[in-house]
């Protein structure tokens, strides 16, 4: 059977490999084609598994233990986000570090980072954690793991097809884009989605078609199971005044301010819960309880509160109770996934953004009547403003929120909302939510392309552990004949016990080649540099490059990771130069 599979495939590649004649674009436009029919087909399995899962966990559930009824039976409400903690164990057993949590900080690591390669099997975990997560209550999102799972089947066809690393890059990124476009109806948002956050805004222009194509194919996939009807029912908007322009502008500085909220109670909880002394399978069963048991006061708090948001654009919201629902709802989202729950920040994000703007626009439309919209008015900008800010992706709140409307009038106050917030959170937390994690793991993801490459690349990929020690006691002259017949300009020197306790380099001794009596006096740790610059083996490139260009350098010691004094390795420059060159070469190959 295996073999039988194998023929087949290669036959197809045969037949696939033919376009070729025609030039790269008409190949990736091809793929284009599939990978966003199958992101959007993949979309409409998520969410027909997230309604079972509902169905069955939360609603079924409330019905069996009369938690419907309310009064004291409301006490019961935290057993179904449990229950569904509790069905992701066998899941999390099975594939460790695969399930739990918020993955899409790891999924940027993969796509920008590590070449790109996911396993197709990301498709099902990421469909069946987050809805038992989010079906039973548990506050998160399905915008994040769509995107993983439209990436993954852009990753697999890669990977069929033998794609090069920036190519396959390229299909994630559509991947990503017709997952989102569908979840949302939004194709322009989720080309943004993919340009702003998976891509971190860098691609070419000539491979843009192919992220265009797949959200539009996903969309028209997604609209024709559902319709081409909007993710919320947005209601008619317009600028009531000129007076409500400096409104939207100090609304975007709130915005900026609940982002960076957002963001550090959400890492700070992850890391309470990563350092508690819990078993790792009970934390998410622990975070469910908390979460349930905030919710028998505040219910909205729980799932991804899509109809709450609806009641906030629509103005029927109790003004007491939203403000309460934007430091809940943070909370909620913080515990659920910090805990180990499965799910996103995109739908919490929207929550957020839409009960800070009910708020706001309730205050200033109390004060000013006649002169502002209603609060549903600004409960719909800060649904874009506040994913925006805590995304740090400005075009893909504002187009979003934009395509949701259909309504021109909403972007002047949407742009100014959006890219205030964005600047107030980038000033005062550079890392936005999605690459805090990978800051922590001194990963640059922003920093650009050659930084990119070079993290990726180890230290012990590329050492040399063909290398020469010298005993502390030797001889000038004798030191000198080793490094000759050696061709070595750095030499570590050690002690009686083969601990390095200093370095010669050949400008070390070059003063004393012709002083032949200084040569049969001096040892070598007379002249040895006992301030040594050292590196690990699992250090990256990037600190190799820094190491080697504070005292500039040309060859480092590469040391034992749990013993400082045990030289291992020597690494040069130049080694770590070839290196990139390689990878960047095989990347574009």
């Amino acid at each position: 059977m295996r073999n039988e599979l194998k023929r087949i495939r290669e036959g197809f590649m045969k037949e696939f490999m033919k376009l070729g004649r025609f030039g790269e674009q008409p190949t990736l436009i091809i793929l284009a084609v599939l990978v966003g029919a199958l992101a959007g087909g993949a979309n409409v399995m998520f969410r027909t598994v997230m309604g079972l899962a509902h169905q069955l966990i939360f609603l079924d559930g409330a019905r069996l233990l009369h938690i419907d009824r309310g009064g004291m039976f409301k006490a019961l409400l935290p057993l179904l986000p449990m229950a569904g903690a509790v069905l992701l164990i066998p899941l999390s057993l099975a594939f460790p570090g695969e399930v739990n949590g918020y993955g899409f900080s790891r999924f940027l690591e993969i796509v920008n980072i590590r070449g790109g390669v996911i396993r197709i099997r990301n498709i099902f975990l990421k469909t069946i954690a987050p809805a038992l997560t989010i079906g039973s209550g548990g506050s998160a999102g399905v915008e994040g793991p769509i995107a993983i799972i439209g990436g993954a089947v852009g990753s697999g066809i890669g990977q069929l097809f033998r794609m090069s690393e920036g190519r396959m890059k390229l299909l994630i990124a559509a991947g990503s884009a017709g997952g989102i476009a569908a979840t949302f109806n939004a194709p322009i948002a989720g080309i943004m989605f993919a340009v702003e956050i998976v891509l971190l805004g860098n691609y070419e222009l000539s491979s843009f078609s192919a992220i265009v194509i797949s959200s539009g194919i996903a969309t028209v996939v997604s609209r024709g199971f559902y319709g081409a009807n909007p993710a919320f029912p947005v209601p008619h908007y317009e600028l009531k005044s000129p007076v409500e322009i400096p409104l939207y502008i100090f609304f975007g500085l709130i915005v900026g301010l609940l982002a960076v909220i957002y963001i550090r109670v959400f890492h700070d909880l992850k890391d309470r819960f990563d350092a508690c002394g819990l078993h790792p399978q009970l934390k998410p069963v622990a975070g469910a309880f908390i979460v349930g048991a905030m919710g028998i006061f505040l219910p909205q708090i729980m799932g991804n509160g899509y109809e709450f948001i609806d009641a906030a654009l629509v103005g029927r919201v109790v003004f007491p109770v939203v403000v309460l629902l934007v430091f809940f709802k943070i909370i909620a989202t913080a515990v659920t996934l910090g805990s180990g729950g499965a799910g996103g920040i995109f739908a919490p994000a929207l929550f957020i953004g839409a009960m800070a703007g009910g708020s706001f626009g309730y205050v200033v439309h109390h004060l000013f009547p006649l002169s502002t919209a209603s609060p549903g008015a600004y409960a719909t900008v800060g649904i874009g403003a506040f994913l925006a800010a805590a995304t740090h992706a400005p075009l893909t709140g504002i187009f979003l929120l934009f395509e949701m409307t259909g309504n021109y009038e909403i972007i002047v106050p949407l742009m100014f909302a959006s890219v205030i917030g964005t600047v107030v959170s980038k000033k005062l937390h550079s890392d936005s939510i999605d690459t805090v994690e990978l800051t922590k793991k001194g990963i640059r993801i922003h920093a650009g392309r050659e930084v990119s490459v070079m993290s990726r690349i180890k230290v012990g990929d590329v050492m040399e552990r063909d290398f020469v020690t010298v005993p502390k006691d030797m001889l000038l002259k004798d030191l000198i004949g080793v490094m000759i017949k050696k061709d070595r300009f750095y030499v570590p020197v050690t002690d009686h016990d083969g601990n390095m306790v200093g370095i010669v380099s050949s400008q070390d001794v070059r003063p004393a080649l012709f002083e032949e009596k200084v040569k049969k006096v001096v040892k070598a740790f007379d002249i040895a540099t006992e301030d040594v610059i050292v590196l690990r083996p699992e250090d990256d490139l990037n600190k190799a490059m820094a190491a080697f260009s504070l005292k500039d350098i040309e060859e480092v010691p590469v040391v034992a990771g749990d013993d400082p004094r045990r030289v291992v390795a020597m690494i040069k420059r130049k080694d770590l130069t070839d290196a990139y060159n390689r990878e960047v070469l095989k990347a574009g190959e």
